[in-house]
Order: C-alpha cells, then sequence, then structure tokens
C-alpha cells in the first residue's frame, strides 16, 4: 500500500513557518549556486557571441592575447594572399589588420568617490573590420573618418567611463582623439572597446606592427587549410584559431575563477541547508510518532513510510529551488564588469539563465533535500509499531 502524495502535500500546509524557513534556506543557496552558474553563461555568451563562425584570428605563436602578441607586415601580406582568404564584392579580400592596446582611463562613480580607473581595450580597424563583425553597428554620431584622430566607442564604455560620450574627447597616446559616434556590439566582448583608425593609432602609439589578422573564410571547411597553411610556415611563426574558439579561450581563466569561488561558497552554504533540512525532517517525525504507528498498523510498509517522507524532504527542497530560481532570474536585469585575466581589460557582462542553468539548480536542489531527509525517512521507517502507538 503506497501513502498518496497528498499527504506529503498536507504535512507541509500544516508546518508553514517551519517549511517556509527550511525551504528559505535552501532557496538562498540555490540562489547562489544559479548565481554562479549565471555568471558562467554570460560570460561565455558575451565572448562567444564576439565571434563569427567563418571567421579566422591570427596571432603571434603563443601570445595568450591580441594585446601581446605582434605581426609584422610582411607575415601579414602573406596571410593576406593565402586562397583560403574570401574575397569581397568589389574584389578586396576580407581580411583585417588590427591594432589592439590598452589604456586607462576613469570609471563615473558618484559625487565625492574617487575615482576608480580600469584599462579598457582600443582598437585600431578600417571599414573591413566592421565588414568582418556585422554585429558591431553606429547607433548615434557617425563613423570616424581614416586619417583623423576620430575614435568611435562602445555604448557600454560611454555610460561607464568618464569624458567617453558622445561628442567627447579622450587624450591617450600623445594625442586628443575626437568621440564622434557610438557604436552596439550586441552584448559581445566589442561592448566594452573603443575603436579607431588603425594607422593612426598605431603611428600615436609607436607601435609598427599589427597585433592580429582578422580573415573571413572562402568556405567554413577550408579552416584546417589555412591553419595549415599559416601554422606550417616557418617564416610567420603565428597561429590560427577560429574567432570563436580565440574568444572562448579568452574567457578560460575568469570563467574558471568564477565557477571555483561561487561553487565554492555553495558548498558551504549547501551544508548549512541539508542540516536545516534534516533538523526540519527529524522534527516531523518525532512530531508524528503515533501518525507512523497508526499508518503501519492499518498496514503501511516501511517502504511507502520512507517513501512519503523523503517525498516530503524533496517537495521542500524542490519549493527552496524554484524561490531560488525565480530570485536568481531578477540577476539578469544587472551587468557587472570585470577585470578579463587574459587581456587585462574591463569586461561587461550580464547574467545569463539558460535552459542549462535551470536544470543544475533544480537538480543540485533536490540533491540537498534528498541528503537532508534519507536519514530522518529511515528513522520513521524503522519505527517499531507497538512503540510507535504507545507514544501517542
Amino acid at each position: 500500500m503506497q501513502i498518496p502524495l497528498a499527504y506529503s502535500l498536507r504535512n507541509l500546509r500544516t508546518r508553514v513557518m517551519t517549511t517556509a524557513l527550511t525551504a528559505g534556506g535552501m532557496a538562498l543557496v540555490v540562489f547562489v549556486f544559479a548565481a554562479v552558474l549565471m555568471l558562467d553563461e554570460g560570460l561565455k555568451r558575451t565572448l562567444v557571441d564576439t565571434g563569427e563562425p567563418d571567421n579566422v584570428v591570427v596571432t603571434r605563436r603563443a601570445s595568450g592575447s591580441e594585446v601581446q602578441s605582434a605581426v609584422e607586415r610582411v607575415p601579414a601580406a602573406i596571410v593576406e594572399s593565402l586562397p583560403q582568404v574570401a574575397m569581397g564584392g568589389a574584389g578586396e579580400r576580407l581580411i583585417s589588420k588590427e591594432s589592439v592596446v590598452l589604456i586607462t582611463l576613469n570609471k563615473r562613480g558618484r559625487e565625492g568617490e574617487l575615482d576608480k580607473p580600469s584599462n579598457v581595450i582600443i582598437r585600431g580597424v578600417d571599414a573591413m573590420g566592421f565588414t568582418l563583425r556585422p554585429q558591431v553597428k553606429i547607433v548615434a554620431g557617425r563613423m570616424f573618418h581614416p586619417g583623423v584622430a576620430e575614435i568611435v566607442v562602445a555604448r557600454g564604455v560611454a555610460e561607464r567611463f568618464e569624458n567617453a560620450g558622445l561628442g567627447d574627447s579622450l587624450r591617450f597616446g600623445g594625442r586628443e582623439w575626437a568621440i564622434v559616434g557610438l557604436f552596439d556590439a550586441g552584448q559581445s566582448g566589442f561592448d566594452s572597446e573603443i575603436w579607431g583608425d588603425a594607422d593612426q593609432l598605431m603611428q600615436a602609439f609607436r607601435r609598427p606592427v599589427f597585433s592580429s589578422l582578422i580573415f573571413r573564410l572562402t568556405d567554413p571547411s577550408q579552416f584546417d587549410a589555412a591553419k595549415e597553411a599559416i601554422e606550417s610556415d616557418p617564416r610567420l611563426m603565428l597561429e590560427a584559431k577560429r574567432e570563436r574558439v580565440f574568444y572562448t579561450e579568452q574567457s578560460e581563466t575568469l570563467a574558471t575563477f568564477i565557477r571555483i569561488l561561487g561553487l565554492s561558497l555553495s558548498v558551504i552554504f549547501s551544508i548549512g541547508a541539508i542540516i536545516g533540512a534534516m533538523i526540519t525532517m527529524y522534527a516531523a517525525v518525532a512530531s508524528r510518532t503515533a501518525e507512523i504507528g497508526t499508518l503501519r498498523a492499518i498496514g503501511f510498509r516501511r517502504r511507502s513510510i520512507l517513501l512519503a517522507f523523503l517525498l516530503e524532504s524533496l517537495l521542500l527542497s524542490l519549493l527552496g529551488g524554484l524561490v531560488g530560481l525565480a530570485a536568481a532570474s531578477c540577476m539578469q536585469l544587472i551587468s557587472l564588469s570585470t577585470t578579463n585575466f587574459q587581456s587585462f581589460a574591463e569586461l561587461a557582462f550580464t547574467f545569463e539563465l539558460t535552459p542549462r542553468v535551470v536544470v543544475k539548480s533544480l537538480l543540485f536542489a533536490l540533491f540537498m533535500g534528498f541528503i537532508g531527509g534519507v536519514l530522518p525517512a529511515a528513522r520513521a521507517a524503522r519505527m517499531n509499531i507497538v512503540d510507535a502507538l504507545r507514544a501517542a
């Protein structure tokens, strides 16, 4: 004979305050756990969306990031001549030779607060740089003119940093640069950058070499051939990666740090939540000793008693998990920025709630409920019928 689901639900409703407190503790743990997973997903999405599936990034071998890379003009010309580089409608090669440097800007703060400087990427591009990144669009002002000390700023950078708005000017590289436009990059990594004319930026920073080359493949299946041609040529000393792979790797160190820190906190908090659930279920068993004896006397088996109390604990944890997830979903409205350990530049990203995060968070909640409920449920199932009835 099986005890119905309604029995477990009724017991949770009867102990409203205890149920609410225990579910609240589990909700807090699930909130932290889900927030960590959402941060990881948001970071990965920001950098994965930075790349196009048919674009290739070429940097100096073992450089680690574009900031540390140096590609001389002769190797750049050799890469540009490869047959795997796509051609545009006017017969031009779809390749962008880019320069990437870091500058320090002061973040916007409340009045009276000290300035908080942070590194921002300045990317030197030409018109082809925009062609290869269709997600980057000018949303205010205009495009910078080649050969002029003009820049366009990501809308997110303009919001977070002082003197970075449309019509303002920034001084770096020994020059004054006029901000003539704002762009939006669709929540990709480019939303944390400032773009200008590559030749002008290379002159200003006295940098005679490029940082990276980005080109479009004639066909995505040609990547292996292009990679082999670039990396096997002893004259080049370069390496090639798909753009999405390149930017995903840029986030790996930061993502690992976030996961370790967040999951460590989740484990610590979960121990408290499990103990709380265990205390709650032990109290439920103690207060219903006579009831358990009656159920056994009228024919319910030990297994049914075990499953009933275990189900009660799982329902309690599921309730906490749903509440924690609902609270974590509100974090999607918040945008964060932190230093990317790979490039040492500030990177802005948001919390991202995905089906995978939902499933993992609910499974984590059910795991806490199972661990917290299995011992009290076993105690209830082992009760002797006569001793339980005498307790009445």
